[in-house]
Parts: C-alpha cells; structure tokens; sequence
C-alpha cells in the first residue's frame, strides 16, 4: 500500500530537511533518503565554515540573510577568514573586494599585522583580505536541528528509501522506492549529486547539475596549528586551511574534480597536492596525516542554486545545485524555497535563481 502526502522530498541531506522544517505543518511531507542514514555524501563531509565572501555575488545574499538564524540559533563560532595573496594574486583580490565591497566587510591587511594572523606565513604572501564575519559552523547540530523540526511539525523521513521510479498521472505522482511505494501530489528534487539522474527518473528535463569531488585533509604540524588562527584562502583557488581541535589543521586543495554521483573518497595525489600547497604557504612541518577524506558538491553550469518549479509546473521543484554553499546559506534557502513552494511572499528575490534560466 502506498503511503500518501502532499510532497515528496528526494534527499534529506542539510538542503532536503531545512526545506521540509520549513513547510512541515502547511502540508504533509515525506523525506526520501536512499542511505541509511541523512547527510551522508555531503553534509557530514563538509569543511564546516560560514563564509558572506564565499561562492560570489549571486550567493551572497543567501548567506548574509541566514547569518542572523545561526548566530541566534548559537551554529556559528567566530573565527575570521583571511584571503591571502602575493604579487600574482592582487588581481584575483581587488575582484573580490569589488563584487562584494559594500556587501561584506573585508579589511586590506598587510605587513606585520598579516605575520601575527598567520604565524610561519612565507613571505611572498604579502597581500591580504581580512573578513571578520567568517565563522565556523556547527553541521551535524544544524542538520540534526533541521530533522528535528520537520519531525515535530509532522514530517516523515524514510532511509533506505532509493527512487527507483517516478511517474505522474492523474494529478499524482507515483514513486517506487527501495522502500516501498508513494504517491505524492508534488515531487522536490533535493537530491544533491544525483539532481539530474531523479529529473531524468521523473521525465523532467535535467539541468547539466554536475558533481564534482572535494578533498580534505586532517593533520598535524609543527609547530600546532594556532587555536586562532583564521580560516585562511588562497585568493587564486589553490587551498584553504583552518585549524580543529587538539592543534590540528584541516587542509583543503581546493579542487574540483568532475566525477559520477557516488560514495566518492580521496585520491592520493590531491592529498599530497594540498600538502605541497600549503608547504608553499607557511614554514610550518607536516608531521603526519591524521585522516583524509572526499565529499560532493554539486553545480548547475553557471555555479547559482536552482530554487523553483520546473518549465513553470505546478508538480516537480528543483531545490538543488547548492555547490559547497547549500550549508552556510541553508536558513535563507529553505525561507525562499519554503515562500515559492507555498505561494507566499519571499524574502529574497527568487529571479536569479529560477531553472529555466539553465534551459
């Protein structure tokens, strides 16, 4: 027998279960997980910070307008991102300081004040950005926080709950999962890496949302990486690294590798590579590597979120293409989502974030 709701959520990653705490209550919900337990590919991979600068113009609003909630909500610790740079780099800062000047606050730093964020700093990083809103952010207590309330406003989550089918008829949309079937008056795709595959699933024209792999690194070096030491950017792309508990460091080469939705891990060389990376930065000595591992992050070809109905229908909604932002913008996000798919007045304006726009 098929279990019947108003909607259907595909994903209950930070994206699928922020947007069902936001309509649960103005209709029943059901959230489709195909692991067996939420946030597994991308939410319990992420590298955990808050940043207004990071994604861009177009993510910027989202971000800033989510900061107020997780500050409230206590997710959020301070910590400061700094965006280094050396005589190459000026061009890469002064962009960022003109798309988002006025938006973010982002101090120059140079000097011996730049030497003191970032003791060992090797001296051809001799540029910097200083954003004093960076923080870091409490995933897995945010995630558990969105479970939790769409829970108590009657939504349901099903792991093991693969979509193995969708078609729509009659005004209803009938799923076959690994888990049973449902039927559902409104099908979201908040399905992360696999977006497009569930679009394709649905006869819903995907959007080119592609995955691509993100490494991280835990290790130690000497000396220990500074309790307050910022979260520290390349402004060129080429790493990022900010410090954990016990004197760790996680590191990051900032890549992006394309690859098939999957359980995907790190590969050697882009460990070894964000080691390098940052040998290149600082004077510091890798003493070991403690643990390394890889996560999704999912885009639609011009690196914008996709929140809407899909060719303007009424029964399939596109809450996807978050990239490596979907956390830290995921307050605003679901208020925005939540506004479209119930009819009501928004907060942000929902234009650039539209599906047709990729079709």
């Amino acid at each position: 027998m098929s279990r019947k709701v108003d909607i259907a959520v595909v994903g209950a990653g930070m994206a699928g279960a922020s947007l069902a705490a936001e309509i649960g209550g103005r209709a029943s919900v059901l959230l489709l997980e195909r692991e067996d337990q939420p946030g597994y590919h991308s939410t319990g991979r992420s590298a955990a910070f808050w940043s207004e600068s990071y994604g861009g113009p177009a993510v910027q609003p989202l971000t800033s307008a989510s900061g107020p909630f997780l500050r409230d909500g206590g997710f959020l610790s301070p910590r400061g991102g700094l965006h280094i740079a050396g005589e190459e780099g000026q061009g890469a800062l002064d962009a960022l300081a003109g798309e988002l000047g006025g938006k973010v606050e982002l101090r120059p730093v140079g000097g011996e004040a730049l030497a003191g964020l970032v003791p060992g700093l090797r001296p051809h990083f001799d540029r910097a950005l200083f954003e004093p809103t960076c923080a870091d952010i409490d995933v897995a207590a945010l995630h558990a926080h969105y479970l939790k309330t769409a829970r108590r406003a009657g939504a349901e989550l099903l792991t093991g709950a693969e979509l193995l089918s969708a078609r729509y008829e009659g005004g209803i949309w009938r799923l076959e999962t690994a888990a049973g079937a449902v039927e559902a008056e409104v099908l979201v795709n908040a399905a992360g890496a696999w977006a497009d595959p569930v679009a394709r699933l649905a006869g819903v024209r995907p959007l080119g949302i592609r995955a691509f792999r993100r490494t991280m690194v835990q290790l130690r070096t000497d000396p220990p990486a500074p309790a307050d030491l910022p979260l520290v950017i390349d402004a060129l792309g080429r790493f990022y690294f900010k410090p954990e508990a016990g004197g760790r460091l996680w590191l990051s080469p900032h890549d992006e590798t394309l690859c098939d939705p999957c359980d995907c891990g790190p590969e050697e060389l882009d460990v070894a590579l964000a080691i390098d990376r940052l040998e290149r930065a600082v004077t510091w000595e890798v003493e070991r590597v403690e643990r390394s591992w890889a996560g999704l992050r999912s885009f639609a070809p011009d690196r914008v979120p996709v929140y809407g109905f899909a060719n303007e229908r009424r029964d399939f909604f596109w809450f996807a293409g978050q990239g490596g932002f979907g956390i830290q913008t995921a307050p605003a996000a679901s208020r925005l989502g939540a506004a479209l798919l119930m009819g009501t007045e928004p907060e942000i304006d929902p234009v650039p974030y539209r599906p047709e726009r990729n079709q």
